[in-house]
């Protein structure tokens, strides 16, 4: 790969939202499985390989919705709100597949918790280059359910593990707006000596 093309492909990277997704149009599963390997080759302190992924398409994702809609309702208490419950149950079946990421923590080495979730922070980064370069929208949420403790254990999550949020991917119908950074001036310190 030459730079320039590595430069377009992280310089263009959008987040591109359910909404935005051509409705009903399936992205096969040979395309789930490489993005899913790529973000297996992200960086890992001692090789831990901390990810759990749960990978949600087809009638899944009615699972997925309801589960998570549900255990919004039961969670909420007095602050639930109906068009967040709706949302919940809905927005899910706008994706062709929805990846759940979960952190597994390392316990076998001496690694701080925030290595193993800067490890998967880095596996979804991951997931938006290879969905970018497949010409795929997707989008990392970490609402809804995402910090809820009674959330874990549906998505293959123990206590001392955390659910990171979602990854929702599908064929792009209406492309995210060209986006703008700062200057490096506003954001690096250069220490020359």
């Amino acid at each position: 790969m030459h730079p320039d093309q590595f430069n377009e492909l992280a310089r263009n990277r959008r987040s591109v939202f359910p909404k935005q997704f051509v409705p009903g149009k399936q992205v096969p599963k040979e395309i789930i499985e490489q993005i899913l390997i790529n973000a297996t080759w992200a960086p890992n302190h001692g090789q831990t390989e901390p990810w759990q992924f749960s990978v949600f398409s087809g009638g899944g994702l009615k699972t997925f919705a309801t589960f998570q809609s549900e255990l919004y309702k039961q969670s909420s208490g007095e602050n639930f709100l109906q068009g967040q419950y709706q949302k919940l149950q809905e927005t899910p079946l706008l994706a062709s597949h929805i990846i759940s990421l979960g952190m597994k923590r390392t316990t076998t080495k001496r690694i701080p918790e925030i290595e193993d979730i800067e490890a998967v922070a880095c596996a979804a980064q991951n997931i938006y280059l290879s969905v970018s370069a497949y010409g795929l929208g997707g989008y990392w949420t970490s609402g809804g359910i995402t910090y809820l403790e009674s959330a874990k254990e549906f998505f293959g999550l123990e206590e001392q593990d955390k659910l990171l949020g979602f990854f929702y991917i599908g064929y792009v119908d209406v492309p995210s707006p060209s986006a703008k950074r700062k200057s490096l001036d506003e954001k690096v310190i250069w220490v020359n000596g």
